[in-house]
């Protein structure tokens, strides 16, 4: 794959979940990447033990890796949530209280991408009053994104396997991108371009690049079908990536795919050793 212009992180939160979460960060960090990203790591809680959040944060600072992402609550992740935000009652109110610790722990590792998932349907809830949650609680992130100077991620997903979740097109996160921006005015709400969940939805992905690269904030990628590693399936990911390079996107390319059978470390046969740490 022409890789070389890339800048990669590795998901510890897909990848190497084999081992105890504390352990991932020096784990990617023997792969051969100094950049890592990361789903809210404590699915039960918006907002962790002060030991808890110290002891990650050593362990990525020990293990010389750099934090470049990292997602606010979004409630059973991996499981059968796809975020909290826009669900009304107490998983709102778990968001709204996670907000302030996701942006301090992101500042102290230097992280600045924040990435807030917006959450299913809900039977018998109006769609229109979750999205006004949603837009309210979007907001008050997009702020506390840019106290630290960081962006605010909001991603698509895919129809197939997120069936109750309403952003299942580049095109409906894009307008959630601008409607935050306009809301708040301060134009750090970005779009998350997932590759993979693009695919699953059947959307032609060239075109989606030529469209939104500007409006983008972080890339993800994995191969389709599978969701395994580049080469694993049919989608040209070089190519794509080639036409985001093009297309002016400079930014980083998250590693969100699945090892399989084998250990996560033998995951990355596809990437050169040299192309894995960040440049």
């Amino acid at each position: 794959m022409g890789c070389a212009e890339q800048r990669f992180n590795v998901n510890l939160s897909i990848l190497f979940t084999e081992l105890p979460l504390l352990e991932r960060p020096a784990a990617a960090a023997a792969a051969g990447f100094t950049a890592v990203e990361l789903w809210w790591p404590w699915v039960d809680s918006p907002t962790p033990a002060r030991s808890e959040l110290d002891a990650l944060k050593r362990a990525v600072e020990d293990a010389g890796v750099r934090l470049t992402g990292l997602n606010f609550y979004a409630g059973q992740l991996p499981g059968p949530d796809r975020g909290a935000l826009s669900v009304p009652g107490a998983e709102s109110e778990r968001f709204r209280a996670n907000i302030d610790v996701a942006a301090g722990f992101a500042q102290s590792l230097g992280c600045t991408a924040l990435n807030a998932l917006y959450g299913n349907r809900v039977d018998g809830v109006d769609p229109a009053e979750q999205d006004a949650l949603a837009l309210e609680n979007l907001v008050l992130a997009a702020r506390a994104a840019d106290r630290i100077g960081a962006v605010l991620l909001i991603e698509a997903l895919n129809e197939p396997e997120s069936p109750r979740y309403p952003l299942v097109s580049a095109p409906a996160a894009v307008e959630v991108v601008d409607r935050v921006n306009e809301a708040t005015g301060l134009g750090n709400a970005r779009f998350l371009m997932d590759l993979y969940h693009l695919s699953m939805n059947g959307e032609d992905l060239p075109s989606v690049i030529e469209r939104y690269a500007s409006k983008t904030g972080h890339v993800q990628i994995a191969d389709n079908p599978g969701r395994g590693a580049p080469g694993t399936g049919t989608l040209p990911l070089a190519d794509l990536l080639d036409g985001l390079r093009k297309a002016g996107y400079d930014g980083w390319v998250g590693l969100e795919y699945k090892a399989g059978d084998r250990p996560s470390g033998d995951a990355f046969g596809w990437l050169p050793m040299e192309q894995r740490a960040a440049r």
